[in-house]
């Protein structure tokens, strides 16, 4: 396969793994701060788990993109290294342009309210959208990317993510 060969040879970021990584290590982040209301709030012990299974596979995922970033760290440019890595949920609605997925302000003003059978069901509608929208995300990396790193990381996010929609759609 030409396309194969090719990679092997130059496997060097481009534009579309930059900005997977970018846009990936926030909505992540947000993914977090969701699981971290799940102790106190849910009520479903199912829920629970499922928190705990994100939690435990985009923690390290978001260490891995980190590194990746620093390795391959943008120079110069337009945004430079670290502009869309800030602080996630900080700095207002434009940061989450072009995510699929994300949880409105709004949608986690609501969650944090909710408690019991109301929050589990919201954290599952916000969480398959969340999980959703990564994939799509993923999705574009592994047809636009070049680097190896990237489409492993993303196949990763597939393969997880899509098995824990399915899981989270029989839970609701």
């Amino acid at each position: 396969d030409e396309a194969a060969k090719k990679r092997t040879d130059d496997d060097s970021p481009n534009s579309a793994d930059f900005a997977y990584v970018e846009k990936m290590i926030p909505h992540h982040a947000q993914a977090l701060e969701m699981t971290r209301l799940v102790p106190k709030r849910a009520k479903s012990p199912k829920v629970k788990r499922l928190a705990d299974r994100i939690t435990a596979a985009q923690k390290p995922e978001i260490g891995a993109m980190e590194r990746w970033l620093k390795t391959y760290g943008k120079k110069g440019g337009k945004g430079g290294k670290g502009a869309a890595t800030g602080q996630p949920g900080h700095g207002g609605h434009h940061d989450h342009a072009g995510m699929p997925g994300m949880a409105t302000a709004a949608q986690l003003k609501q969650l944090r309210a909710a408690k019991g059978k109301a929050f589990d069901e919201l954290f599952l509608k916000l969480m398959i959208t969340h999980h959703s929208g990564a994939v799509t995300m993923a999705t574009d990396a592994l047809s636009e990317g070049n680097n190896l790193l990237v489409e492993e990381m993303a196949n990763d996010v597939v393969a997880q993510q899509t098995a824990e929609i399915n899981r989270m759609r029989g839970m609701s």
